[in-house]
């Protein structure tokens, strides 16, 4: 049997960012939850076990939080495409998918949320 595309799936990755265009907003950190799917071909990987031909989800990871955390947003579309563009940059991800949930944004509902996707 040959296995060649796996996913890859960070789940509710809680992190806080100013996101938004209302003074509010603007002024203080919120909380937002990032889901992100990857899909690659882990054929090598399946074979190896050598962590060099595996794509590294802590690596990843970090460069997300990285991101988030050190600057600001105005739209949710664009906190979720350059999530989307760190998740999509390794040349063996064959398509990716993020979604960015704000929390709160709207009054009687839990969540807003944006999901963008990318096929290579």
């Amino acid at each position: 049997m040959k296995i060649s595309q796996a996913s890859i799936n960070i789940k509710n990755l809680r992190l806080r960012t100013y996101i938004g265009i209302k003074d509010e907003e603007i002024k203080n950190k919120q909380d937002i939850i990032v889901n992100v799917r990857i899909n690659y071909d882990a054929e090598q990987a399946l074979h190896s076990d050598k962590m060099d031909d595996a794509l590294n989800y802590r690596t990843i990871t970090k460069k997300i939080i990285q991101r988030v955390e050190s600057e600001r947003f105005s739209l949710l579309e664009y906190l979720t495409s350059e999530i989307l563009s760190i998740a999509s940059e390794h040349a063996w991800v064959q398509s990716a998918e993020v979604e960015v949930d704000k929390p709160h944004a709207l009054r009687f509902a839990d969540s807003v949320s944006m999901t963008l996707s990318v096929q290579k």
